[in-house]
């Protein structure tokens, strides 16, 4: 079999077992290679083949022959360019892929004790969250997504999403990841669980409390989900309080009735006893009004959530959508936390002018730019 990435842990362990190297020796593999790439990034794009005894000490002689016949470097994909934001908060990566398509992670820093916990601020000081993509392109055509605009190109492998992990780890120490980037998480359901298994374990050593699948409500996914991954943080792109807004604005909702969405949400609660994170985009007329706050509150009451308003991000001509004043936003938040007691955020905007933001990932390539400011909150570190 052909393996893509050496972070393909599955993949490799099996072909690991086949010419009798024990599978213990994956971990050991992984600690050197990270802890390698981590500290130079010089190394990764380099068209000779790989030293993997030089940078991979202690494994059998019968490793690296098959490391070397599989892998002429050390990782499937490149990293083909950096963008900065003007405020050097956020970094996004474009990075090319062994079959030449192309996927975007996002490095948003914070700063840890700006957040809240139990009404005091948090211990803590500066970090970055990292947010992956889990497929070229996506099939679920939100009409405010330019990801959406793509379509659905391909699925990325376990090892190729750790890969990202491992490029931005070159640029800042990541400590939360969010499955928030380009494609639905869901519909790549075995690859994303192995990869979220390999972040938690030697040498990435993430908490799954620190790691977040965003979800427009792929129902049977969402019903395996705590089986699978129990502790990890759920979040669900809801962006809509009735099932014919939703049907508007995510032609994909279809599939999945909101009715239904919530049973699977109340029964995902149940058994995982953590909030659920909602995500709303604000679009101006279409689901920012006073009675879709009042619905949103009526449906999510029973619920123990943290809903973060999100502001609409501009994707060009991709879309027909503008965004909610800011007065809207405050009156919507304000009905959600005074009506109906839900603990509601608004996203700090980070990434608009490197087409880093949400919603906005699709492959292109804004200018550079660097620049200073104050870090901020994270959302993250309000659900947990």
């Amino acid at each position: 079999m052909k393996i893509r990435s050496v972070f393909d842990g599955g993949a490799l362990r099996t072909e690991f077992e086949k010419i009798g190297i024990d599978p213990k020796f994956v971990p050991i593999l992984w600690k050197h290679l990270f802890l390698t790439l981590r500290n130079s990034n010089t190394e990764i794009n380099s068209p000779c083949d790989w030293e993997w005894e030089k940078h991979v000490p202690s494994l059998p002689s019968s490793a690296y022959t098959f490391l070397r016949s599989n892998f002429k470097t050390p990782l499937s994909s490149t990293l083909h360019s950096v963008f900065h934001s003007s405020d050097n908060l956020t970094s996004k990566l474009l990075i090319k892929l062994h079959n030449g398509e192309f996927v975007e992670a996002v490095i948003m820093r914070y700063d840890t004790r700006l957040g809240k916990y139990g009404g005091k601020p948090r211990l803590g000081g500066l970090r970055a969250t990292l947010c992956i993509s889990s497929q070229v392109g996506c099939k679920m055509g939100c009409r405010f997504c330019a990801t959406g605009s793509m379509g659905f190109k391909s699925n990325l492998s376990s090892g190729e999403i750790v890969e990202q992990l491992v490029h931005a780890s070159s640029f800042a120490q990541i400590r939360n990841v969010v499955f928030m980037g380009m494609g639905e998480p869901l519909n790549n359901y075995s690859a994303v669980v192995e990869s979220v298994r390999i972040m938690t374990g030697s040498p990435f050593q993430l908490s799954l409390k620190r790691i977040t699948i965003s979800t427009v409500g792929i129902i049977h996914a969402i019903n395996k989900l705590h089986n699978d991954l129990p502790g990890l943080n759920l979040a669900v792109s809801l962006h809509a309080p009735a099932q014919d807004i939703r049907c508007q604005i995510m032609p994909a909702a279809r599939a999945f009735p909101l009715e239904k969405l919530m049973n699977s949400l109340q029964e995902y609660q149940k058994k995982s006893l953590q909030k659920i994170l909602i995500e709303y985009i604000m679009l101006d007329g279409v689901n920012d009004e006073e009675k879709h706050a009042h619905l949103l509150g009526k449906l999510l009451e029973t619920f123990e959530v943290v809903v973060n308003l999100i502001p609409f991000n501009s994707i060009g001509t991709l879309s027909q959508f503008k965004p909610t004043s800011e007065q809207k936003v405050f009156n919507f938040q304000k009905i959600l936390r005074g009506t109906y007691d839900i603990r509601t955020t608004v996203r700090k905007q980070m990434g608009e002018d490197i087409s880093g933001a949400c919603g906005q990932l699709v492959i292109n390539a804004p200018d550079k730019s660097l620049g200073n400011a104050d870090p901020l909150t994270d959302i993250e570190d309000l659900v947990i």
